[in-house]
């Protein structure tokens, strides 16, 4: 695996991830104040029905906003999640993509399967040319320096399609990795698609991200997203 050089800057339309810096700033207090309900102790909780999220979220939001550029006025927030990594819940994650979606019950629908539950909540492996069409923002609530555990990213492996396990190793050495560091109030917007990963934080603090899945698309079949 090749890590990319510091000086390295992605951009959406060339790698499939872009920082945009500061985006969250003005809003982070009443961010904090929206998730405050939720659990505090937990690596991850899946978020629905927080009302005080949506104008945020909208297509005029300060988050909405980023990827209703990308996808258009009928972009939708349609699944999040606040991830914090902490010294208590310092995990590490392998190399992979995000290839489910969150649904509101299950319809069985060609092309879209397994199903499975997670915190009560229906999600179905649809096909890629679902996931090549969304994007995922993840907005951060905290400073995330290199010893805080970044997310990292195979710039351009979004084009490389559903990457079988086998293969993984092989696009990201391809590719390269780059280390996605934030500021508080920072946004990074990513391809849903594209091969990421997680390191076990070597300072661990707060690293609390809000991870938001945008789409523009309706679902055959009489499926429909559950929405944030």
């Amino acid at each position: 695996m090749t890590d990319l050089p510091d000086s390295f800057s992605p951009t959406f339309s060339d790698h499939g991830a872009q920082r945009f810096r500061g985006a969250a700033a003005r809003d982070l207090d009443d961010l904090r104040v929206a998730l405050a309900p939720l659990p505090s102790d937990l690596a991850g909780v899946r978020i629905h029905g927080l009302p005080r999220l949506h104008p945020f979220l909208a297509r005029h939001g300060s988050i909405g906003a980023i990827a209703a550029g990308i996808l258009g006025p009928e972009s939708r927030p349609v699944r999040a999640i606040l991830f914090d990594k902490s010294a208590q819940t310092n995990w590490s994650l392998a190399w992979h993509q995000d290839r489910t979606i969150c649904v509101t019950r299950r319809i069985d629908v060609e092309g879209f399967g397994p199903w499975t539950t997670k915190a009560g909540l229906q999600h179905v492996a649809p096909p890629f040319v679902i996931l090549r069409d969304m994007v995922t923002l993840r907005v951060h609530l905290d400073a995330v320096p290199a010893t805080n555990a970044p997310l990292l990213i195979a710039p351009g492996s979004h084009r490389d399609g559903l990457v079988p396990g086998n293969a993984v190793a092989d696009v990201v050495r391809r590719r390269g990795s780059h280390a996605c560091l934030a500021d508080a109030g920072d946004i990074w917007l990513y391809a849903t698609p594209i091969l990421h990963a997680s390191d076990a934080a070597t300072n661990p603090t707060h690293r609390r991200v809000l991870q938001l899945d945008f789409a523009a698309q309706d679902l055959p079949g009489g499926l429909e997203w559950l929405g944030v």
